[in-house]
């Protein structure tokens, strides 16, 4: 069970924003004239509302009472909107830098690809080893090829396969003597 304490204490807290979107949220409002429920924007239309029929009545004093309370939700709608313009101006910011960064990639890219692409005479090329006689060079630890010989090999003949032999099928295996038919000689007596 609940102490009336606790009660209290969600009940207080109970139209305070929590954050969240409160342009959006249902508000119940304990005003003069009993409860205004709906969103901010409608709980002010039905204070002003209220304030020009007392004001019309000649009641200043529930006139000045309606607009303030007409005030505290505009207040609060005007609190939530500096909030969302802030939070979408934050988002629109993030969102140009990571495109700023993604255009600046891909520029990169884009000129990678193009010095990849361009013409090899133009493109930085590796440095080339000297390949003099194996007397007058220095041991570079190389192996020595044919090719660096400048002796050409024969490329290889390509031997044709014989035509391959269909593969003969094993006989059957010989029944074993259980399995073996029987002659007369081998056949039980009968019984009588």
């Amino acid at each position: 069970m609940r102490s009336s304490k606790s009660r209290s204490r969600a009940k207080n807290n109970r139209n305070r924003p929590s954050g969240g979107n409160v342009v959006n949220r249902v508000f119940d409002s304990s005003g003069p004239e009993g409860k205004v429920r709906g969103t901010p924007q409608q709980i002010i239309d039905k204070y002003n509302q209220l304030a020009r029929d007392a004001q019309l009545s000649n009641d200043r004093v529930a006139a000045e009472n309606f607009q303030q309370h007409a005030e505290h939700y505009l207040r609060m709608l005007s609190e939530a909107q500096r909030e969302m313009d802030a939070r979408r101006e934050e988002q629109e910011r993030q969102n140009r830098e990571r495109q700023a960064e993604r255009d600046r990639e891909r520029a990169e890219r884009q000129e990678r690809e193009a010095a990849r692409q361009a013409d090899p005479a133009e493109v930085p090329q590796p440095d080339v080893m000297d390949f003099a006689p194996p007397e007058a060079a220095p041991e570079s630890g190389l192996v020595e090829t044919p090719e660096s010989k400048g002796v050409e090999t024969p490329a290889p003949e390509k031997k044709e396969k014989p035509a391959r032999k269909p593969r003969a099928r094993k006989p059957k295996p010989a029944p074993a003597a259980e399995d073996a038919p029987k002659t007369d000689g081998d056949a039980p007596e009968a019984a009588e």
